[in-house]
């Protein structure tokens, strides 16, 4: 599948934790950081998504927003 965000980053999934509706899902990337998102159950479900796959952060906003400390 091809698509335009260029935004991706490769990593395995760490962990998966399923509310009612939405669930949270964290990928570890090869650096050993990591991305959470908040995505809905179903989403999860459909995807089959489970600790240990193989998974892609597809990042795509209208906003960043960078901090400085």
């Amino acid at each position: 599948m091809q698509i335009s965000a260029r935004n991706q980053l490769k990593g395995k999934i760490k962990a998966v934790k399923l509310g009612e509706v939405m669930a949270e899902v964290v990928i570890e990337l090869g650096t050993g950081e990591e991305i959470v998102s908040a995505i809905t159950r179903g989403s999860v479900e459909s995807l089959g998504l489970k600790v240990g796959d193989d998974a892609v952060a597809i990042i795509k906003s209208t906003e960043v927003i960078i901090g400085k400390p």
